[in-house]
């Protein structure tokens, strides 16, 4: 009995040191050559922690163009963790290049040209957690496409074109999500009755 314990703890061991090497992998060649392109387009590439080596990928604050083509690398990064492409000219076809990154948690898309066809390309990303599609002409259609992500758990819709329905259909297959649509309009102050004058006395 002891020695079955004793083995199974250096088997638990020898796993999880197996496990780190393998995250702290140095990278490949084709991985250096991807990194090197994103950087050389204006991106930034950066781990996420120094016991992390999944990749963040941030193209949003690139003084130069970027489009479809420069999203090309990121099919040679399989520990690409998180992507930002906010306000950059992505249309559907730059989301090919992310369709088989299955590591992927996080996702800012808004305010580009995505629509309902480019979103069935996520419908792999198994462990998407966060996506921005805020000022997209996404609507109801789209959100179709999300329904498979059962780890999904923020979704910014402010300035999309979804509609209630659209919203609870997807709640119902995701129960756990939270969807944020903008601020809510205040309601206008209830107009106090007015007070009676006192009659005066004559």
């Amino acid at each position: 009995m002891i020695r079955t314990v004793g083995l199974c703890l250096v088997m638990s061991s020898f796993v999880g040191s197996m496990a780190y090497s393998e995250e702290k992998a140095p990278p490949t060649e084709a991985e250096k050559s991807a990194m090197a392109e994103i950087r050389k387009a204006g991106g930034q590439v950066m781990e996420l922690a120094q016991n992390d080596a999944r990749l963040d990928v941030a193209y949003h604050l690139a003084d130069g163009k970027i489009e479809d083509a420069q999203l090309a690398p990121l099919k040679n990064l399989p520990k690409l963790a998180q992507l930002n492409v906010r306000g950059k000219d992505i249309t559907d076809a730059g989301l090919v290049h992310i369709k088989d990154s299955k590591g992927l948690v996080r996702l800012h898309l808004e305010r580009t040209k995505v629509t309902d066809a480019g979103l069935e390309n996520l419908k792999g990303l198994e462990n998407l957690e966060y996506l921005n599609l805020y000022g997209t002409a996404v609507t109801d259609a789209g959100l179709k496409q999300l329904e498979g992500l059962k780890k999904l758990k923020r979704l910014y819709l402010w300035e999309t074109k979804v509609t209630d329905a659209g919203v609870a259909a997807l709640k119902a297959a995701v129960p756990e999500i939270q969807i944020v649509r903008g601020v809510e309009p205040a309601k206008p102050a209830e107009a106090k009755p007015e007070e009676k004058k006192p009659e005066e006395k004559k």
